[in-house]
């Protein structure tokens, strides 16, 4: 690959604005596109020149390169709530809709999930979801960190945002990779399928070890929506799968909507979910 420019590390101001127009192309029923920020300029658009660049770049030997680099663990070791103030450093002034830091919407998921009476593994994965985004912190560029997921090494689905950019990928016009199940077999399982890289894949692998099932799916695919939204990759999906996506069904509301102006008290809830911490994952965390 071609050495990155500073803007084609990060086009985006903030990772929120990638969660932003998540939001805005997946609203509350009880609200319009309007009401949040809607990127509508062809020219000067972060989102556009965002996936511009993850849709040529996301391959399917990007995501073994990464998989071989970062799932050593090998970048730094520590105890898990210093790794969730480590997160808070990716925080971008330039940001106009949120004040807040990662760890307050990670606390605001959280709390919104503990609101609703759900499991103890439930809440702390609404915590920990988007800790993966360290990945930033690390030297990757945001679009192998943030961005909608999608399977690499098969056919990219037209339901997937911006799928004109896709022409741009060289797995596009590979004819391992270009048919409907490249690679792979019909309904194989998404256990069998290399997702596109980022915090999401990341995350999954770095608590597969210590959580649920049905916690690893929500983290593993939250940002999956040309599935979960589209149903666009069901020729891949076994019966197990669609079962366990109805898990990330029910997640998904709590981390689009549940940001708030009003930050969390960290202090009255840390003794909280440092518990959690060390009820459910080993005291520290091997990035």
């Amino acid at each position: 690959m071609k050495q990155l420019s500073e803007k084609e590390k990060s086009p985006l101001s903030s990772l929120e604005v990638w969660e932003d127009d998540v939001v805005a192309r997946y609203p509350e029923p009880a609200k319009t596109k309007s009401d949040f920020r809607t990127y509508d300029s062809e020219t000067d658009n972060p989102i556009r020149e965002f996936y511009r660049l993850n849709h040529t770049y996301q391959t399917y030997d990007n995501v073994l390169a990464k998989k071989a680099k970062f799932l050593k663990f090998e970048q730094m070791e520590m105890p898990w709530w210093s790794a969730m103030e480590y997160l808070n450093t990716l925080v971008d002034d330039s940001d106009p809709d949120t004040s807040l830091d990662q760890l307050q919407h990670l606390l605001q998921t959280a709390e919104a999930i503990r609101a609703d009476g759900h499991p103890d593994w439930f809440v702390l994965t609404g915590f920990i979801h988007d800790l993966g985004k360290v990945l930033c912190l690390f030297g990757e560029p945001q679009w192998n960190v943030v961005g909608d997921s999608f399977p690499v090494g098969c056919k990219f689905s037209d339901k997937i945002v911006f799928p004109e950019f896709f022409e741009a990928n060289p797995d596009s016009h590979d004819e391992r990779f270009n048919t409907k199940l490249g690679v792979y077999s019909e309904h194989c399982g998404l256990d069998q399928v290399h997702m596109s890289w980022g915090h999401d894949e990341y995350m999954y692998h770095l608590t597969k070890d210590y959580l649920p099932e049905e916690a690893l799916y929500m983290i593993r695919y939250h940002s999956f929506y040309s599935q979960h939204r589209e149903h666009a990759y069901d020729h891949l999906l076994n019966a197990h799968d669609h079962e366990m996506f109805k898990w990330v069904d029910k997640f998904n509301p709590y981390d689009l909507y549940s940001k708030s102006p009003k930050a969390p008290v960290l202090s009255e809830l840390k003794p909280y979910y440092e518990e959690l911490i060390a009820k459910y994952l080993p005291p520290t965390v091997k990035f």
